[in-house]
């Protein structure tokens, strides 16, 4: 395995999947009134004022007064600035859009349309800025929202989430710094990940070291869902809507965007891209690929969804996973602990798989509770269906876990009559859960329940 970098991120033991240094805050001088429009926006600013985004209107208007930087843009060369470049115009054009779609929803309870052009000052720029990246000019998880979007409240601290704050936001509130600087937590473990899956292509005619570094994945995945479960602690379910309209996309939501959305200036044609989501970060797809569960990903247009995700990150990562992907199809790692009988490699690699089990069926109860019990609007920020998407993802790493155990012997270490009982409770969970949803009118809370009653809750 190489490092793949683009000079703001690079994919590697060190830096795993955080920029290569702290994103940068404000933007140059020379931007000061693109700088202070993001300042400005959130519905409640650093100073508690309520900002434009709480005013019906208020935002779009100031919007279309500010100029248009497509010739200084088009200048740029420091990665830093192109992407702190990309963030700003990122958040703008999600907020002219989708205030409209915030307003309707405050006065209905339910999302209403979105503006669908965007006007020249704000997409010319735009595009020529995602162009230098190679990414696609709509907010995204990596260089806008998350990943580049963080800076330290205690330039002596750690990465943890409540030492991070954002450098642009929608609703300005603990909510959703919350919510959002949590992902930039987990992944500060991820250089860990990195170095597991280094070490897994450069060992597999090793087993010890392949099976130390098959545990060295299992333990930072463990590390990574004891600071995903804080979510519950960072962003009250309750207030998700208060920011989640903002980070919808075209794509899939036909029903705020019926028509696409213009680009003035650009090209004549509406376009559609996802919105930003979670399932844009890389910790899970990473451990896919390496662990082997991407084989049993079922065939169907769910997993067509996913795969289309890969091509909303930047290309750096999205060359990472190809070759990652070709070196583990060469060598499946789950056929090569069989054939060398390396029962600890299987310990291991079952510990993996339970940790990407944890972390989907977590995540599963995130959608529950924060969108399920939140809004009846059936589609994720990024186009996908709510009640099906994960567990779809869920039912392969299941697989996965049942075609290992059929290799693995009882031990010491791994008893399978247990295992297999705590198996047995995972598929009767998941069943259960999707025989409520595939009802039209649904209770979220008579699915989440079962998380409990098969003590299987996340928190």
């Amino acid at each position: 395995m190489k490092t793949f970098t683009d000079g703001f991120f690079s994919i590697d033991p060190i830096n795993g999947f955080l920029p290569v240094k702290e994103p940068l805050l404000i933007l140059p001088k020379k931007y000061i009134l693109l700088q202070k429009l993001i300042d400005e926006m959130p519905i409640k600013k650093m100073n508690g004022n309520k900002g434009l985004l709480s005013k019906e209107n208020a935002f779009e208007e100031a919007a279309l007064e500010l100029p248009n930087f497509l010739e200084e843009v088009k200048k740029e060369k420091d990665p830093f600035i192109i992407a702190a470049l990309y963030r700003s115009y990122s958040f703008i054009t999600s907020a002219f859009t989708l205030a409209k779609s915030h307003h309707t929803y405050l006065k209905t309870g339910k999302y209403g349309k979105a503006r669908e052009r965007l006007p020249k000052n704000i997409a010319q720029p735009y595009v020529v800025i995602s162009d230098k990246l190679e990414v696609f000019p709509w907010l995204d998880y990596h260089y806008a929202y998350s990943l580049g979007n963080y800076h330290k409240i205690d330039k002596a601290g750690g990465l943890k989430w409540n030492n991070l704050s954002m450098a642009a936001k929608f609703s300005g509130m603990d909510d959703e710094r919350g919510f959002i600087m949590l992902h930039v937590d987990i992944n500060q473990y991820s250089p860990d990940l990195v170095k597991s899956v280094f070490g897994i292509t450069q060992n597999t005619e090793n087993p010890l070291k392949l099976s130390d570094n098959i545990a060295l994945m299992g333990t930072t995945l463990n590390r990574m869902n004891s600071r995903r479960k804080l979510m519950w602690e960072a962003s009250r379910w309750k207030h998700y809507n208060d920011f989640r309209v903002f980070i919808m996309g075209v794509k899939g939501n036909d029903d705020i965007f019926p028509n696409g959305l213009i680009y003035e200036g650009v090209w004549d044609k509406p376009h559609a891209y996802r919105g930003q989501t979670g399932a844009q970060d890389n910790i899970i797809p990473t451990a896919d690929i390496a662990s082997g569960v991407i084989h049993f990903y079922p065939q169907n247009q769910l997993t067509k969804y996913l795969m289309d995700l890969r091509q909303y990150r930047p290309k750096c990562v999205q060359q990472f996973f190809k070759e990652l992907a070709f070196h583990m199809h060469k060598n499946p790692i789950i056929h090569l602990l069989g054939e060398t009988q390396n029962q600890k490699g299987m310990q291991n690699l079952m510990q993996v798989y339970e940790e990407i089990y944890l972390f989907r069926n977590g995540h599963w109860q995130f959608v529950q509770k924060y969108i399920m019990q939140n809004t009846a609007y059936p589609k994720a920020t990024g186009g996908t269906p709510i009640t099906s998407w994960i567990p779809n993802q869920i039912k392969a790493v299941l697989k996965a876990m049942k075609v290992l155990s059929e290799n693995m012997n009882s031990s010491a270490e791994w008893n399978k009559n247990i295992w297999k009982e705590n198996y047995n409770k995972k598929v009767k969970l998941l069943n259960k859960q999707l025989e409520i949803v595939a009802v039209e009118s649904f209770d979220p809370n008579e699915v989440f329940k079962l998380n409990l009653k098969f003590d299987s809750q996340d928190f």
